[in-house]
């Protein structure tokens, strides 16, 4: 996809990698970016730095009325979505032994968001045979967040979910894209970090961790290319040859390195 001209949606549009992308999406020549939150005021401030183009809009992305709402107005206001980044999420930190709420809250964020998502503005991309998804999902959804069971299991079910859309609409001309990045220099990796989370350590440990502009670059690179897995750290890839080819191997590095970071 060239962005030039482009209607471009972002959800948790107003910090960390969704920012990143409103303002990249800006540059590249969108037509308008609705930058979409739940904070109503952090978005209007991320407008406002962007620019005309840049629309700020609250939106709660676990309440289907909301999403649906989103995609009704931006397509009464531009005519039409071309791209819609699925883009909020939210980790917890926590194991097996997670609060009902906090996996609750991880289900609704992490995967509802994306279906809430796909069933608002598909009909009217399907109508035009043409449209993009993107769904921010994590290298957790394709290997795992050593801390985080709640947050390995719904990114894994967002991969998914992504893969069945681009499968399933392949041919009436929708691309869908799942967005994998590892460490991002984040206010959730930070947050992590300072509350003393494995799954933090783990990450900072791992490998580079990217600003969100250099992820926004990989987005860039990665819809020209209409890739359906966007890998803003290559290794990733070379993580999840492993993990499918030498699961108890995998399994084991990651082990070793757990008992390091926890000595």
């Amino acid at each position: 996809m060239n962005l030039t001209d482009r209607v471009v949606v972002v959800t948790g549009g107003a910090g960390g990698i969704g920012s990143a992308l409103t303002r990249r999406f800006a540059t590249e020549g969108a037509a308008a970016v609705v930058v979409a939150d739940l904070h109503a005021d952090r978005a209007r401030t991320v407008a406002t730095e962007v620019g005309p183009v840049a629309h700020p809009v609250g939106v709660d992305v676990t309440d289907e009325e909301q999403v649906r709402a989103l995609v009704a107005d931006t397509e009464q206001r531009f005519g039409r979505i071309d791209l819609f980044c699925a883009n909020a999420g939210v980790a917890t930190g926590g194991g097996v032994d997670a609060p009902d709420a906090d996996w609750d809250r991880a289900w609704r964020v992490n995967v509802l968001s994306h279906v809430y998502a796909a069933r608002a503005v598909l009909p009217t991309m399907l109508d035009r045979g043409d449209g993009h998804l993107l769904m921010t999902a994590s290298a957790a959804g394709v290997l795992t967040a050593v801390g985080d069971a709640p947050y390995t299991a719904t990114k894994h079910a967002a991969v998914g979910f992504a893969e069945w859309l681009a499968i399933t609409y392949r041919d009436r001309g929708i691309r869908v894209s799942a967005l994998c990045p590892q460490g991002v220099d984040t206010p959730m990796l930070a947050d992590g970090l300072a509350d003393g989370h494995l799954g933090a350590k783990v990450v900072a440990a791992s490998g580079a961790v990217l600003t969100p502009d250099q992820v926004a670059d990989s987005v860039v690179a990665g819809l020209a290319e209409e890739r359906f897995l966007i890998l803003p750290h290559p290794e990733v890839a070379t993580h999840a040859r492993r993990r499918v080819e030498d699961p108890d191997g995998w399994q084991a590095g990651l082990c070793k390195l757990v008992r390091r970071l926890t000595a």
